[in-house]
């Protein structure tokens, strides 16, 4: 049973975060996920949680200035401080949210840093993460982002996912595996599923190029939902997508085929 779920952050602008709650459970949502809900208290997500009956499944770790064009935390060596305060500040959410993974962006390798120690870097901090994590129970994931979208990014395809898992060995770090981002590096979405599932703890798919909802582009969703519908796969898969229009009007993909597949 596939378990679905849709991004507040980039479906719904239309209107505040505050009410994309109320249009996700309007589409037959049941889980939402939010990149940064640091723009709302606790207070005020756990009451648009409890109104709709929504769980909030996902949530990112704050990211510095990374968004805004710089570097991040977590792989950018001297911000190993602000990186361990963010941590808490997402814990802190996540406890209280019961928010079952916390997406951890690496960040981009600084103009004026070695890839190395870079790499070094962000390696410590996810084992952090993860001792830190354990304690709550929380899921730690980290992306993959593609390098025209975000240059300098420290892990942008699965070869350099999978070495970054072996530098940290630690049992509960999983790839965030987002479609598109993996198209964009000219992965094979699907296979690339199907070889690093074990290894996989959060899925997010948009069509590429574009960015947009599937069947707006060139990825295959009708057989990789097919595949995961079948698969040891027991985590999330979101909607992280630009709609190409009105986000209300893009939600075919769901009746097409979600309807086939059980969703919890």
């Amino acid at each position: 049973m596939m378990k679905l779920a849709v991004n507040l952050s980039m479906i719904f602008t239309e209107v505040p975060l505050i009410e994309r709650f109320a249009l996700a459970r309007a589409h037959g949502f049941q889980y939402v996920e939010i990149q940064f809900p640091y723009e709302l208290s606790i207070e005020q997500i756990q009451t648009q949680l409890t109104l709709h009956d929504l769980g909030l499944c996902l949530i990112n770790v704050p990211a510095g200035d990374l968004m805004q064009g710089g570097n991040g935390l977590a792989g950018v060596p001297g911000q190993e401080i602000e990186f361990h305060r963010a941590l808490e500040k997402a814990i802190e959410y996540a406890t209280a949210l019961n928010v079952s993974s916390v997406n951890i962006l690496a960040g981009k390798q600084p103009l004026d840093s070695d890839l190395l120690p870079c790499l070094n870097t962000l390696a410590k901090n996810l084992k952090l993460a993860c001792s830190m994590f354990a304690v709550h129970n929380i899921q730690p994931v980290f992306e993959m982002i593609n390098g025209t979208d975000m240059p300098r990014f420290l892990v942008q395809n699965i070869a350099q996912a999978q070495e970054m898992l072996e530098a940290v060995r630690h049992p509960a770090l999983k790839m965030q595996y987002d479609c598109y981002h993996m198209a964009m590096m000219g992965e094979d979405v699907l296979q690339g599923l199907k070889e690093n599932i074990q290894d996989i703890g959060h899925i997010q798919f948009a069509d590429c190029p574009g960015r947009h909802q599937p069947d707006t582009a060139q990825i295959p969703y009708a057989d990789i939902f097919q595949w995961l519908s079948q698969s040891p796969y027991t985590g999330f898969t979101a909607a992280e997508y630009k709609p190409q229009a009105h986000s209300s009007h893009s939600f075919a993909w769901k009746d097409k085929y979600f309807a086939k597949h059980p969703q919890s």
